[in-house]
């Protein structure tokens, strides 16, 4: 049997968490997520470059029920590299009621595209985070693309605000519709409403299919407070940045959890007060329910009653 030492230094997910007084819309789907092995039985990648904790589906799932969603959508983890095993593994594990995404390399055939949508993949990730993955060639990544398009598949890209001007041109050139991780990572110790996130919103603006994922406040925020020892305020700079999003783009944002919440180095966030957070960027019944059920049902369930 494999055994896997820790990245050192690593937080594990945060054990009890606590029930959001924030009753989430019925239906709700947590639509970012991750299942990390366990080892033993999904190996992490040789050329990962962190080893995490382990974080089975029967721990996503718990969670899940507990802070009362209905659905999940599980996104590949970069230490499982392209070996979509565990991910796929919870999908069918789910019973219909968790979704996929993926990473490909370009080799994939379409036998195998074919069998990860019957398991409910819907979309493949572009991670451009220096620091988590070595870059790809842009063109093999094109040909990822025309190979997932038949399908329906959309492309969820993860990149840090500082990179958006050099990628901007590449992924508005993807013919799917395109999903951004974390509101493209911004840096909240700037102003909201200045240049730096200016630019993001107008990358958003360029096409009517770019979505946004106003997740990982946790990761994003400079002066907190976290969202521990029932903080109802969490977060706070992070805030007018994922309200100016949901704002203006009701139709086209998606919230998760991001549990277990990979590579944070300075709190483990507990998850039921993370779920409190969403009031705040979403101030009406309306936007919640489009964020949290009908956007995800929209781009990952479509055919669903």
């Amino acid at each position: 049997m494999t055994t896997f030492e820790k990245t050192p230094g690593w937080l594990d997910w945060y054990a009890g968490p606590s029930r959001p007084r924030f009753r989430l819309p019925s239906g709700a789907v947590d639509a970012h997520c991750h299942v990390f092995g366990p080892g033993a039985e999904f190996p992490y990648a040789p050329e990962r470059k962190y080893t995490p904790c382990d974080a089975s589906k029967d721990r996503l799932f718990a969670l899940r029920d507990h802070l009362g969603f209905a659905r999940n959508v599980v996104v590949q983890a970069t230490c499982h590299g392209a070996d979509n095993t565990a991910m796929v593994d919870a999908l069918r594990a789910s019973g219909g009621l968790a979704r996929g995404v993926a990473t490909l390399r370009p080799d994939v055939t379409d036998a195998q595209v074919r069998e990860l949508h019957e398991a409910g993949v819907r979309g493949v990730r572009f991670n451009f985070v220096k620091r988590l993955v070595d870059a790809a060639p842009r063109q093999d990544l094109l040909d990822v693309v025309e190979k997932i398009a038949p399908y329906g598949w959309h492309v969820v890209v993860y990149f840090e605000a500082a990179d958006l001007p050099d990628l901007r041109d590449f992924l508005l050139s993807i013919p799917v519709p395109l999903v951004v991780d974390h509101m493209g990572r911004p840096d909240t110790a700037k102003d909201p409403e200045g240049p730096d996130f200016g630019a993001f919103l107008d990358f958003m603006r360029a096409r009517p299919d770019v979505w946004c994922k106003v997740t990982c406040p946790e990761r994003l925020s400079v002066t907190g407070p976290p969202a521990l020892g029932g903080e109802q305020a969490a977060y706070r700079d992070v805030v007018p940045f994922a309200r100016r999003v949901v704002e203006e783009f009701p139709d086209r944002v998606l919230w998760g959890t991001d549990w277990p919440h990979p590579n944070l180095t300075d709190h483990m966030p507990d998850d039921g007060l993370l779920v409190d957070f969403v009031p705040h960027i979403a101030p009406t019944p309306a936007l919640r329910h489009k964020l949290l059920v009908d956007n995800p049902m929209r781009l990952y369930w479509p055919d669903a009653d």
